[in-house]
C-alpha cells in the first residue's frame, strides 16, 4: 500500500517531468498546477512543504543554463572546497562523513555465500527504498515501489548470501542523511563490492558537495585518467549506493543532466531538492 509521502513524491515527480520539458517557456504556477489536477494553492502549499523553495526557484535550480553556470563557476576548485563559505552544515563533502570499505575477494566470492545482510523498506522525499547492510556497512540502497522487485534485485546481487529483514544502525545512520539536519549526523559506512577502479571512482563522488555538480571528463581528469570519461560513465552507473554516493551529482558537459540508473526525473528531483536546501541558507 502506498503511503501519503509516496503520493506526494508522485505528484510533485510529475511537476518536475512538465517543469524539465518546459522550462524555456518558464510556465506559471496555474499551469503547471492544472497538470497535475490540483489547485494553485494546494500544489504551491504540497510543492514547498516538500522543496523547500516555490516551483518557480525550483525551477531554476533544474535549467540547463544553470547548470552551466553551477559547471564554469566550479570547475577549478571545486574538488578542493571543503566547505562553502557562508552555507549551513548541510553543503559538508559527504567524504567529511562517509567511508568506503570494499569487499574483499572472500567476502563476494561465489555470490556472497560468506555474508549475513540485513535489509528493510523505508520512505525518502524521494519515493520508497531499499536498504541494504553488512555486518561491516551498507552494501546497497536503491530507490524501487514495488518492495517484491527490490528484495529481488537485491538478491541478484548476492543470491548466496543469508538475508533477514531488519533494520540496524548501518541503515538507519545512512538514512539520515534524508533529514534536513546534519548537526548530528554520524558516520556512515558503506561496505561495497567493486573493482579499484570503480571504488576510485565512487570515492571521488564523495568529494561532490550537495548542491553542486561535476561533469563526467572532470571526474575522470580528478583520478588522474583524462581519457576515461566513458570507463567513468561507466563505474557511476553501477553505483551500488543511491544518493550517498552522490552519481546524481555527475552531469552532461553540455549542463544536460544525462541518465540516472533510478530514472531522470528522479535525478532532476534530487538535484533541485539539494539546490534548494542549500542556496536557501546563502
Amino acid at each position: 500500500m502506498q503511503t501519503q509521502t509516496d503520493l506526494n513524491y508522485q505528484r510533485i515527480a510529475e511537476a518536475i517531468e512538465y517543469l524539465k520539458k518546459n522550462f524555456k517557456s518558464q510556465p506559471k504556477l496555474e499551469e503547471v498546477a492544472e497538470q497535475i489536477h490540483l489547485s494553485p494553492s494546494h500544489f504551491q502549499r504540497m510543492f514547498t512543504d516538500w522543496a523547500g523553495t516555490s516551483p518557480k526557484k525550483f525551477l531554476q535550480y533544474i535549467s540547463v543554463e544553470h547548470a552551466k553556470k553551477i559547471l564554469k563557476k566550479e570547475q577549478a576548485s571545486l574538488f578542493e572546497t571543503a566547505f562553502e563559505t557562508g552555507l549551513s552544515s548541510t553543503s559538508r563533502l559527504h567524504d567529511l562523513f562517509v567511508t568506503i570499505e570494499g569487499m574483499t575477494p572472500a567476502e563476494y566470492r561465489d555470490g556472497g555465500k560468506s555474508l549475513k545482510i540485513n535489509y528493510s523498506f523505508a520512505e525518502s522525499p524521494f519515493g520508497a527504498l531499499i536498504v541494504a547492510s553488512t555486518s561491516k556497512g551498507v552494501c546497497y540502497m536503491a530507490f524501487e515501489e514495488n518492495e517484491e522487485k527490490a528484495l529481488n534485485e537485491l538478491k541478484a546481487k548476492f543470491p548466496n548470501a543469508d538475508f533477514g529483514q531488519k533494520l540496524d544502525m548501518f541503515q538507519q545512520h545512512a538514512l539520515f542523511i534524508f533529514q534536513t539536519d546534519w548537526s548530528k549526523l554520524g558516520k556512515i559506512k558503506l561496505h561495497l563490492r567493486g573493482t579499484d577502479f570503480q571504488l576510485k571512482v565512487w570515492e571521488s563522488l564523495l568529494k561532490i558537495p550537495m548542491g553542486k555538480l561535476q561533469t563526467y571528463g572532470h571526474i575522470a581528469e580528478q583520478i588522474g585518467n583524462v581519457k576515461a570519461s566513458r570507463a567513468v560513465g561507466t563505474a557511476i552507473g553501477s553505483n551500488p549506493v543511491a544518493f550517498l554516493i552522490p552519481c546524481h551529482r555527475v552531469i552532461q558537459s553540455s549542463g544536460e543532466f544525462g541518465g540516472y540508473m533510478w530514472g531522470p526525473t528522479r535525478k532532476a528531483a534530487i538535484i533541485g531538492w539539494e539546490g534548494a536546501k542549500v542556496y536557501s541558507q546563502i
